[in-house]
């Protein structure tokens, strides 16, 4: 597969998928840490699921594996029933940009450039230009809510409106799949409240999947599907 391979497979079948994937670091006296131990897991076309797990369980390092941001030390990993995990980072890359989008707790915004600009910023990475760009982050960003504050530079945005932003950029490109890593983690009860309303909205109205990793069980709950990372398999 090449890095313009079109991420097509049979209708119903899984967006992402991880077949016994496993992941070890070594520490600094050469002992092996198992975080993941042959995991298998698999989210539909369109469905969203939440992992929970304690702190250190490997949330993150799962998300990042799923994500090809980190490769795993066993298993495969496919993103719409093609295998990933063996390509190279660039050929990953490439096809991450238009396939995934990223929520982080801590938003991850350039400080240097205004909301519009920041949603504008992940459509110019995968390569989109000019007024269809700049039309799709705009009507984004006037679906989170922020229309009137498109001019405005994170700094000047609470912590609920840098995550607004942060799910319009994520969506820019018509992902097929939203990785959310605790996406409310910083924010006060009504206001994560609110930003997961949203969240979970425009995945649904975008027809992307969701893969949520939060501690609020109530959140875990308003997913189609709720897993547990334990002892480094998913229950």
């Amino acid at each position: 597969m090449n890095s313009g391979a079109n991420l097509e497979g049979a209708a119903g079948g899984a967006i992402l998928e991880a077949v016994g994937v496993g992941k070890f670091f070594r520490s600094p006296n050469g002992d092996k840490i198992e975080v993941l131990k042959g995991l298998s897991m698999r989210i539909a076309r369109g469905e969203s699921v939440s992992l929970r797990g304690e702190s250190g369980a490997g949330k993150t390092t799962l998300m990042n594996v799923l994500s090809g941001l980190e490769s795993p030390s066993a298993g495969k990993i496919f993103w719409n029933a093609e295998r990933v995990d063996n390509l190279s980072n660039g050929k990953q890359a490439a096809l991450r940009s238009g396939f995934m989008g990223f929520v982080f707790q801590n938003y991850c915004l350039v400080p240097e450039l205004n909301a519009l600009q920041n949603v504008e910023l992940a459509a110019r990475i995968c390569g989109k230009f000019g007024k269809a760009a700049r039309a799709r982050a705009k009507e984004l960003l006037e679906a989170v809510g922020l229309g009137h504050r498109a001019g405005h530079l994170p700094s000047q945005l609470s912590g609920g409106e840098k995550q607004r932003v942060a799910v319009a950029r994520a969506l820019v490109n018509a992902p097929r799949i939203i990785l959310a890593d605790e996406p409310t983690g910083n924010l006060d009860e009504s206001t994560a409240e609110s930003v997961m309303d949203m969240l979970l909205s425009l995945c649904s109205r975008e027809g992307a999947s969701l893969l949520l990793i939060t501690h609020n069980p109530d959140f875990a709950k308003r997913t189609s599907r709720a897993l547990t990372l334990s002892h480094g398999v998913v229950e």
